[in-house]
């Protein structure tokens, strides 16, 4: 039976602005697939990676170039070969899942071999605001297990402790999305562990990491920016203990899963993460959740709306997804 794809543009309100080191912003703008097959629909989200010069005009211009091959049945693992890893892929993999588990009638988790989705406890964000606005947000997130504070190269260890005079039992990890030097992580790296911090996400640009691997740390580093694909983990392997894999940069769940497996086979320890976007986006991402150390799969509690039948947020713990929004 012949497919029908749909890609529609989608704009969702942020609770707040979202500051990170790189900018901010008001609003995510996403990409929405649909790929229909008789009456069983499979749908899919993603937001492509800025940073990666990527957009919804060319996730959908994307979309649009493969159209044909997916409405004539072209399957995920085949997708890998048509499409670059990003969130044009990620939107139509994820749809070729929820399709899938529509199909057979069995759930995601099940095709995927992974065991059945349990209550994953995400990490909260704090973008960047004043010492007191830290402060007054971790104490508003005190509940939560799990934090992750975003820095920039201005007084990143006071924000830090603004956020553990907030919050003081919170197991926290801190993202600096490249703002640091390396003379910087030596000299404030210390002071860190003091503050009881569990994980550095990226303190340092990717180009400069070679540095990584003659320093001798006492808190885990996690790569962000610099991995993408199993391609990527040869020269990563050295440097970091965990690898952050985010559905919009691996280009979907099915390369995703490939990139678990390799980087656990490598000894590198996997936290799984998110752009900023639904939970439609994030139930695919609860899929690579279930082999995780650390999650941080809040987009959906950024934003000021979400989809019916959203997953359900509860101190930081994530319903599974029901299956009226994907994987089922």
């Amino acid at each position: 039976m012949k497919r029908k794809v749909t890609a529609t543009k989608r704009i969702w309100r942020l609770n707040e602005p979202f500051v990170i080191s790189r900018g901010s912003r008001t609003t995510s703008e996403v990409v929405v697939v649909q790929i229909a097959e008789g009456d069983r629909v499979g749908r899919g989200e993603a937001t492509g990676v800025r940073y990666h010069g990527e957009n919804t005009t060319t996730l959908l211009e994307q979309i649009d170039r493969v159209r044909p091959a997916i409405e004539s049945g072209v399957g995920r693992r085949e997708l890998l070969s048509l499409l670059p890893a990003g969130g044009a892929r990620n939107a139509l993999d994820a749809a070729l899942w929820d399709l899938e588990s529509k199909l057979t009638g069995k759930p995601v988790w099940q095709l995927a071999g992974v065991h059945r989705p349990s209550a994953l406890v995400t990490n909260v964000t704090i973008g960047i605001r004043s010492l007191e606005g830290y402060e007054e947000r971790a104490r508003a997130l005190s509940a939560y297990p799990w934090l992750k504070v975003k820095v920039g190269n201005d007084s990143p260890l006071e924000a830090v402790a603004a956020v553990r005079r907030g919050s003081p039992n919170a197991r926290l990890v801190v993202d600096a999305n490249q703002a640091w030097s390396v003379e910087t992580l030596e000299r404030i790296a210390p002071g860190l562990a003091e503050l009881r911090v569990d994980l550095l996400e990226q303190p340092i640009n990717g180009d400069d990491d070679a540095a990584l691997s003659q320093l001798q740390l006492p808190i885990p580093v996690c790569a962000d920016e610099p991995v993408n694909t199993v391609d990527d983990l040869p020269r990563l392997v050295d440097r970091y203990d965990f690898i952050n894999i985010k559905l919009d940069k691996s280009g979907g769940l099915t390369a995703a899963l490939d990139l678990a497996k390799a980087a656990r086979a490598a000894d590198l320890r996997l936290m799984v993460g998110c752009m900023v976007a639904s939970s439609l986006a994030m139930a695919p991402a609860m899929i690579v959740g279930q082999l995780c150390e650390v999650v941080d799969l809040d987009g959906p509690l950024l934003q000021a709306e979400d989809w019916p039948d959203a997953i359900e947020y509860r101190n930081g713990r994530m319903s599974e997804p029901s299956p009226r929004l994907w994987g089922s």
